[in-house]
């Protein structure tokens, strides 16, 4: 059907292109929310650290399974300072982090890069990127220059094992020791002398190499455990760090033995683990001047327990000191250093306890008193104090711990000091939805919709007789609403309950991560977690791929479908899992695709090969499905009716040329309101846009020729409607596109060329806009003319081929890289729109107006009256990123992947949610609020001025009226 004009005014406001304000100051914090998040902390990378030899404080410092380094304040658990490793979105390494004693730097190494950081304000001191994976860094706390510490770097270059020592100030490389046996490198080690490589022996041993620590030469080597007993990385369990006597250990594949080697000596010794452990973890001291000693943590299928061994530092022998004993249920272990004396703190569903590595004599036991959450730490670090002047049990113990709800909570002697909700980072997949209507009230009124008239009435009024119960409440509410108008305060619902607003803005966000958990996030107000919900336990080192998430807003339910045949529905209000299925071993699913059928929308997967198979028949498409068959080809699938039963039929196929392949699609939003049909030129004329909403836009790059081709696809027929070339395009750069009503955009790092000197060839970030038109020619419509029907398979009575659109194109330099291209959505599409990005660089979220995009801006010259009256200005070929238009103003937005938006009631405003490392929303309005009060508003004195009139027209009646009765006595008389 062609898209019909909409009946009714337009509002003057709306149509005229107005320069964007992201953000005015009293509204930062009223109507955005950012959640500054780091990621999981993980247990080998998350510690305290005192950053200044001269304070007491201590900082709280980790780099998560996010690649974020960063410290916070274990006081407030704010944010100090955090600096995003992780380059590449694709990028899933092991990382390292480890500060040096009394040192005021950090040291992180992530995937081949080593950097070291200001403790305290986060500064770079050194940056290098080496070949090769990272598989263990260290500091050397001895070294032969006094007062430097220098960093040890283990890498694996092409199965060999590389160690290289880097001066701790500069970063430079002191020497570099190669490895060419093919072993597999492990971990690292120092003691007061020599430094240990631990590799992966391939006859299923350990080989230790000590390596001197002046030139870097091998100085011995040797294999301990017995042959097949470590089959890899899984089974050693710790390596020990910089402790007077570092060890080994490792487990069989039965979790019946530990075997500890002190590194140094070529004997192992055993010991056996408790009956029905299920995982061990080492604790241990990293400070040379620490105690020999180290803790066992056994974990069972019901329970933890813990063991402390001491090692003989003269003999090398280790002996078991106590057992620390059953405890039911999950717990963490942490360890924690002053001088010799080492300190283990146990953290329970219960409570805190304190244990010296001495002996099992409790040092202090705190209950934990935090009634409202039920989750139970993963593992913790922990800081003890012991109080100047005090007894000898007076502590003060510090616990950062990790939980299984992926919340990261600080207990300060068993009172949770903070909780930072970490597990909102790592997002891969959110929608807006509505906040579903009583689920009660919907069954009475589809009972009242099935009922004759005379019953649907007569219930009808049982039903609002029985309401009055409420009334009271209603009533009650009414003042608090009063003020609230007038303030601009917020009104909360009653109760703590959802509940709509008549603007639209009280939305609920379905979000689900890469660790399988679901939020639901109250946009209303100030994204508020009303929810959470674990939907699976995905294992360590693996990632959730979600591949599409619907709302079905007629059942109150959210569909999250994964790329392994696996699929979660939850109740949107609530987070109750209705139905589930954990993820499967195999890759099962390429996509998923929101359809329209016989039985409403449905969310269909793609299979790995691109096909969805046999459906039933009510939920088969009505429309062609666009599916991608590989990175070369995509094909077109139509279902055929065959009785009770839909079988799919492949429509067409679009293969790439030879040597391209699709780096990214676009498609319009499924909500793409569209105001006009047409665009009213300066002179009266009408430029019609082309409409159809079967396109898509692929954008396929040539890495040998580095050309990016733009196609824009039929998806009906699968013919192309138009396509343009870009050369010298980085395909390892951002390659994206959006799409909306008649236009798209797309930005990559490509060359070009100015129109002041087109001989000198540029390169650099840019973003190409284009228009679809009917016709080159206003007031034209083209071949279809009026027609209210097509067909793209048979356009004309007479074809003479496709109906081709008319494009009229541009391009623009930009300063800086953007992604997560998005457009903003209004809900009946008068609005004018904004192009929404995320700066990588900036960390930063911006929104770029459709007028500065727009194609048919005049080059070269300045723009006549009636181009000026269409809100045009003559073409500049850079677009600056005016902060004016940074929605999230001086916020730092960090690792966002992608933004989602969504239409408020209100047509001015448009809502936007953005996640991936952080989270952020917020509303956007593009054309200014012309429908709604400004919250700069001043209500007081509109109704303090009604007020007064009213009172003075309550004083002066009796005076007018008295005189004009005078009046008539004077004329009668």
């Amino acid at each position: 059907m062609r898209t019909h004009l909409l009946s009714g005014l337009l509002t003057a406001a709306a149509l005229l292109p107005l320069p964007v304000s992201a953000v005015f100051r009293d509204e930062v914090g009223h109507i955005d929310y950012h959640y500054a998040l780091l990621g999981v902390p993980q247990r080998e990378t998350t510690f305290f650290h005192r950053p200044r030899k001269e304070d007491r404080a201590s900082l709280l410092y980790t780099l998560s399974d996010e690649g974020v380094l960063g410290a916070v304040n274990p006081g407030s658990g704010s944010v100090v300072w955090r600096q995003l490793l992780k380059t590449n979105k694709s990028e899933e390494s092991e990382g390292f982090a480890r500060a040096g004693e009394g040192e005021n730097w950090v040291v992180a190494g992530y995937g081949g890069t080593v950097s070291a950081w200001d403790a305290v304000g986060g500064r770079n001191r050194f940056w290098g990127r080496f070949e090769g994976r990272i598989r263990d860094l260290e500091v050397m706390e001895l070294t032969e220059v006094e007062g430097r510490k220098d960093v040890l770097v283990l890498f694996e270059e092409e199965n060999k094992t590389v160690l290289r020592r880097l001066n701790g100030v500069s970063g430079k490389v002191v020497w570099v020791f190669r490895d060419g046996s093919g072993d597999g490198p492990l971990q690292v080690s120092t003691d007061v002398a020599k430094v240990f490589v631990v590799s992966l022996n391939g006859s299923g041993g350990l080989k230790v190499t000590t390596v001197d620590t002046l030139t870097g030469k091998r100085a011995d080597e040797w294999v301990v455990g017995v042959k097949g007993e470590v089959h890899g990385r899984e089974d050693v369990q710790f390596v020990g760090g910089n402790s007077a006597a570092p060890i080994v250990a490792w487990t069989d594949a039965k979790k019946k033995v530990l075997s500890v080697n002190v590194l140094g000596s070529k004997s192992t010794q055993e010991f056996a683990l408790p009956k029905g452990t299920v995982g061990v973890e080492i604790h241990a001291p990293h400070l040379a001047q620490s105690a020999a000693h180290f803790l066992v943590h056994s974990k069972t299928s019901d329970g933890h327990s813990g063991e402390v061994y001491h090692v003989d530092l003269k003999t090398g022998k280790i002996a078991k000191a106590y057992e620390l004993p059953l405890v039911l249920g999950p717990g963490a272990f942490s360890t924690s250093s002053s001088g010799a004396n080492v300190y283990f703190t146990r953290v329970t569903q219960d409570e805190l306890i304190l244990v010296s590595s001495q002996s099992d004599a409790v040092l202090g036991s705190w209950p934990l008193k935090n009634e409202d959450s039920k989750a139970t730490a993963i593992h913790a670090v922990a800081e003890v104090i012991k109080k100047a002047g005090s007894q000898d049990n007076n502590f003060a113990v510090r616990a950062a711990a990790v939980t299984d709800a992926d919340e990261w909570t600080l207990v300060h002697n068993g009172n949770v000091a903070w909780t930072r909700p970490e597990g909102l980072s790592g997002g891969v997949a959110a929608a807006f939805a509505e906040i579903p209507e009583s689920e009660e009230l919907a069954k009475t009124l589809e009972q009242e919709a099935h009922s004759n008239p005379v019953a649907a009435y007569i219930h009808r009024v049982k039903r609002h007789i029985n309401d009055l119960q409420y009334l009271p409440g209603w009533l009650n509410s009414i003042p608090a609403r009063v003020v609230s108008s007038l303030t601009g305060a917020d009104v909360t619902s009653t109760g703590g309950k959802l509940a709509r607003d008549s603007f639209g803005f009280h939305k609920l966000i379905i979000l689900a991560t890469k660790r399988g958990m679901v939020y639901g996030l109250d946009a209303g107000n100030l994204g508020t977690a009303v929810w959470s919900k674990r939907a699976f336990n995905i294992p360590k080192g693996g990632n959730w791929d979600v591949k599409g998430i619907q709302v079905q807003e007629s059942t109150g339910q959210t569909t999250i479908l994964g790329a392994k045949d696996d699929f979660v529905v939850v109740k949107t209000d609530t987070g109750d899992i209705v139905e589930s299925k954990a993820p499967g071993d195999d890759l099962t699913t390429l996509s998923t695709v929101v359809v329209d059928t016989a039985s409403g929308q449905h969310l269909l997967r793609v299979g790995s090969n691109g096909s969805i198979g046999e459906l039933l028949a009510e939920n088969a498409p009505k429309q062609t499905v666009v599916t991608r068959v590989s990175d070369h080809e995509l094909k077109g699938v139509i279902f055929v009716a065959d009785g009770s039963k839909a079988v799919e039929s492949t429509s067409w196929i679009f293969t790439l040329p030879e040597g391209q392949k699709i780096v990214n699609i676009a498609s319009r939003p499924s909500h793409d309101a569209v105001a006009s049909i047409g665009r009213v030129l300066g002179d009266r004329t009408v430029k019609y846009k082309y409409l159809n909403p079967n396109t898509i836009v692929v954008a396929a790059i040539d890495e040998k020729s580095l050309k990016l081709t733009v196609y824009l696809v039929d998806t009906v027929s699968g013919q192309i409607l138009h396509a343009v070339k870009y050369k010298g395009v980085d395909p390892s750069k951002t390659i994206e596109c959006a799409m909306a009503e008649n236009w798209f955009v797309c930005t990559f790092f490509g060359q070009y060329t100015l129109q002041a000197n087109k001989a000198k060839t540029l390169r650099g970030y840019q973003v190409v806009v284009s228009d679809l038109y009917e016709s080159e020619e206003a007031n034209n419509r083209g071949p279809l003319g009026d027609a209210e029907t097509f067909s793209s398979l048979g356009p004309l009575d007479n074809p003479t081929g496709t109906t081709l659109p008319s494009v009229v194109s541009q391009s623009y330099v930009l300063g800086a890289p953007i992604t997560a291209l998005q457009v903003s959505q209004t809900r009946q599409g008068i609005t004018s729109r904004q192009v929404l990005a995320y700066l990588p660089d900036a960390h930063a979220i911006t929104g770029i107006p459709r007028m500065v995009l727009e194609p048919r801006r005049p080059v070269g010259r300045d723009p006549t009256p009636g181009e000026m009256e269409e809100g045009l200005f003559k073409h500049s070929p850079a677009i600056e990123i005016d902060p004016k238009s940074v929605i999230s103003h001086e916020r730092d937005v960090l690792g966002i992947e992608k933004i989602i938006t969504a239409p408020a009631i209100v047509e001015s405003t448009s809502l936007v949610f953005a996640y991936g490392v952080d989270v952020f929303g917020t509303r956007v309005t593009p054309s200014f609020l012309f429908d709604i009060l400004g919250k700069g508003f001043n209500k007081m004195s509109l109704v303090g001025t009604v007020l007064a009139c009213l009172v003075g027209v309550l004083m002066l009646a009796p005076m007018v009226r008295s005189k004009q009765i005078d009046l008539r006595w004077k004329a009668s008389m």
